[in-house]
């Protein structure tokens, strides 16, 4: 695929970023687009590898047909590109900015260390697209008569509305918040992903027949009985939001907090939004000339990290539990999965102090209940606190990014408590149980997909079981389906 010999002549180039001096003074997205001859020429060095296991299991989620749409890139056919990657991916544009992009880890070209620019080109397809006028509704050609109702507007439940509203059916998307797009909108800053594609997309969803109600919790403000009652098949895409419990002494003092509905307020901030709302309610949370303690080493920490900074922090410190990784990977022992190597986010590089092997022991405040310091220690291979290392760090504030134990406990499962069958994994997460082959829970018509049912997981797994269901939903309603898994 792609130039024969482009691996051999054409060196591997990504998209540079605004220096962090200029970037974390605004919210907006900082990376600079590439031309198009630019994005062509990476596009060139896809090899013919033979096997390619950046769509396969170990690289991509939805399966894209990467090497397919780098030879249309090499050779200028951007329309065939996007209908190909439309193909798999409903939201190219949302994961070509965010995905952590395990293609690249899986590309054959990654044992030199030199993997092609998946994520830059699938970014430039879609914005490509956009700029061309083919992010347009695509309404179905006939109605099957046949009712749906999705809960939540996340990744997966508005994977799952596009698939459906485009095969006929009638759908209906209700969102607890006040804009459509869960955790894209609400969760991921706008830094990484503006919101004008969430918005392009929902535009377009209702070009295509889908309809949201947006303010509605269901299990509060409607039950899933109506839903069952009103509908002929209702799709549970709630998500993972209950922050997974640390434990740790002196969480109630005033300056720490969990880090979701920090990011929550952010996000409305920006939107233009009142950062109170029936899910998030909270006093206002800003890092501003304040010293930042994040607890936690995942992307929600990071997010934490930028969003500090961007609020004028004068010092953000993270702290991961796990040791620093090494600065690179054994290729023949894990290649082509995704190795465990030092990896520096956006973020990180604005300038955060990181410590690693080092747990958080408490929180300490003052006599008026107000956070001054986080005591920390340095921990051995199997996470135990080294006796004599403890220390101090300074903190007006502190955020809590250690992941996702399931659903929120109101709303949804709390109606069906009893009824709806819960499965508790080893990291002691709650997920609705349902397969990955029907998505169907223990409730009759009741389907689920997502981080709900699979645990906190990336937007593009989201996705994929957005689409997954849809085919089963849409076989299970009709007896068959040309909906692709």
């Amino acid at each position: 695929m792609g130039k024969v010999t482009g691996f051999l002549e054409i060196d591997r180039q990504v998209h540079k970023y605004q220096p962090a001096s200029d970037r974390i003074r605004h919210f907006r997205e900082f990376t600079l687009p590439m031309s198009d001859q630019e994005v062509e020429k990476q596009a060139a060095r896809c090899m013919d590898c033979g096997i390619p296991f950046c769509h396969g299991p170990t690289g991509c989620p939805v399966h894209n047909q990467i090497p397919d749409w780098n030879d249309l890139v090499y050779n200028g056919d951007w329309d065939g590109a996007i209908r190909n990657l439309h193909s798999t991916n409903n939201f190219p544009e949302w994961t070509g900015r965010i995905c952590p992009a395990p293609c690249e880890e899986a590309c054959t070209l990654n044992l030199e260390d030199i993997p092609v620019a998946i994520k830059t080109v699938e970014q430039a397809i879609a914005d490509k697209a956009y700029e061309q006028g083919h992010i347009r509704p695509m309404p179905a050609a006939s109605q099957t008569g046949k009712k749906i109702a999705i809960i939540g507007s996340g990744p997966a439940g508005m994977a799952a509305a596009q698939q459906l509203g485009r095969v006929g059916h009638e759908v209906h998307v209700f969102e607890r918040e006040s804009k459509p797009g869960g955790l894209m909108r609400y969760g991921i800053p706008d830094f990484k992903i503006e919101k004008h594609y969430v918005d392009a997309r929902v535009k377009q969803m209702e070009g295509e027949g889908v309809t949201f109600h947006c303010g509605v919790n269901v299990g509060v403000d409607k039950t899933v009985s109506e839903l069952l009652a009103e509908h002929d098949a209702v799709l549970y895409c709630g998500g993972s939001e209950t922050p997974r419990p640390a434990g740790i002494p002196g969480a109630e003092f005033i300056g720490v907090h969990d880090a979701m509905p920090y990011l929550v307020q952010q996000n409305r901030r920006v939107g233009g939004e009142d950062i109170q709302s029936v899910a998030w309610a909270s006093e206002p949370i800003v890092a501003g000339g304040k010293h930042v303690v994040v607890v936690g080493g995942g992307d929600t920490a990071s997010d934490c990290v930028g969003t500090a900074f961007r609020q004028g922090a004068v010092r953000v410190t993270q702290l991961d539990i796990r040791p620093q990784p090494p600065e690179k990977e054994d290729k023949l022992t894990v290649w082509p999965y995704w190795a465990t190597k030092m990896r520096t986010s956006s973020s990180q590089a604005e300038g955060a102090q990181r410590e690693f092997q080092v747990a958080t022991l408490e929180f300490i405040g003052d006599e008026d209940g107000v956070l001054t310091g986080v005591k920390c220690c340095e921990v051995d291979e199997k996470r135990k606190p080294v006796a004599g290392t403890e220390f101090v760090i300074r903190a007006d504030l502190a955020f809590i990014a250690i992941g996702f134990a399931g659903p929120i406990s109101g709303g949804v499962t709390k109606e069906l408590d009893g009824k709806m069958t819960l499965n508790v994994d080893a990291r002691r997460s709650t997920n609705v149980v349902a397969n990955d082959r029907d998505y169907r829970t223990s409730v009759d018509r009741l389907f689920a997909a997502g981080d709900v049912r699979r645990g906190q997981s990336l937007v593009v797994w989201a996705i994929r079981e957005g689409r997954q269901a849809a085919h089963a939903i849409d076989k299970f309603l009709m007896g068959e389906t040309v909906l692709p898994r």
